[in-house]
């Protein structure tokens, strides 16, 4: 008798142990599922801001969002970052990636976006006056930087196209352009600032050659600011270019939700065009 009470007596402490433990226990046994890692351009901060929660609210997977400028990152990643993502500004740096490594899927088309002309306050520059307002030797333009960012690539190109309205001005161009973004030597807005309002509001530049999502995100943020668009001898369009890791699943579910309809409603709606 005493051994059949002694026997339920450890019985009855075991399952307290085991029932106060148990929430712990199962707890510890739960699988935590880190965030996917996606790299994106600095001018996809605003729209995949907002897919990553669309997503997260559809899904139940998180996605950590590293954003900088493409070319940059992509070096970053060929360095051993743990990147499974890659949303670039242009197709060219996903290629690389791609063609370098077995481990980078094909890339896709899934957005695209063009130039423009951020202005300073007092600037008179119009469509038809622009390419003169850049060329006079008075207006600070204001570029981003070439190989590390496509928006300098992009500019650059902007600049070669001039060179056939009228001669001599890329190199003109070339030579005045002020490199503000796109490079880790480049001046950093303060915490919560966005760049390219912060670099007009400090008087960094008269004409800012930048996206024209930027461009409009700038001035709702500070509205004394104008945004330009090219001539159509000028204009120049940036197609943006995806990659996901092969082999993940993960990776390649999100890439392919931000071609679906809502993601790419989110895209139209803060000025970009789907592919």
């Amino acid at each position: 008798m005493t051994q059949a009470r002694t026997t339920q007596a450890l019985l009855a402490v075991s399952m307290m142990a085991l029932l106060a433990g148990g929430p712990a226990m199962v707890k510890a046994q739960t699988p935590v599922v880190a965030p996917l890692q996606v790299y994106a351009a600095g001018s996809l901060r605003e729209p995949l801001t907002e897919i990553a929660r669309l997503y997260e609210a559809a899904t139940g997977s998180r996605a950590e969002l590293v954003f900088g400028a493409s070319g940059l990152l992509r070096e970053r990643i060929e360095k051993g970052e743990p990147a499974q993502v890659f949303a670039s500004a242009d197709t060219q740096h996903p290629e690389t990636l791609a063609s370098k490594s077995p481990q980078w899927q094909k890339p896709t088309l899934f957005v695209r976006n063009r130039l423009c002309a951020l202005t300073a306050p007092d600037e008179t520059a119009t469509p038809a006056s622009l390419l003169e307002r850049m060329l006079n030797p008075a207006v600070r333009l204001g570029t981003s930087t070439p190989k590390a960012d496509p928006s300098g690539d992009y500019a650059w190109e902007l600049f070669r196209r001039a060179e056939s309205v009228q001669p001599g001005a890329y190199a003109a161009l070339d030579a005045k352009a002020l490199k503000l973004t796109g490079s880790p030597a480049a001046p950093q807005p303060p915490a919560g600032r966005g760049t390219y309002e912060w670099l007009m509001s400090e008087g960094r530049a008269d004409i800012l050659l930048t996206y024209c999502t930027n461009a409009i995100s700038a001035r709702k943020t500070l509205p004394r600011l104008k945004v330009v668009e090219l001539p159509p001898a000028l204009q120049v369009s940036a197609a943006y270019g995806l990659t996901a890791r092969s082999g993940d699943a993960a990776a390649t579910q999100f890439a392919q939700y931000l071609l679906s309809p809502p993601a790419q409603a989110v895209f139209v709606r803060l000025g970009f065009a789907s592919p």
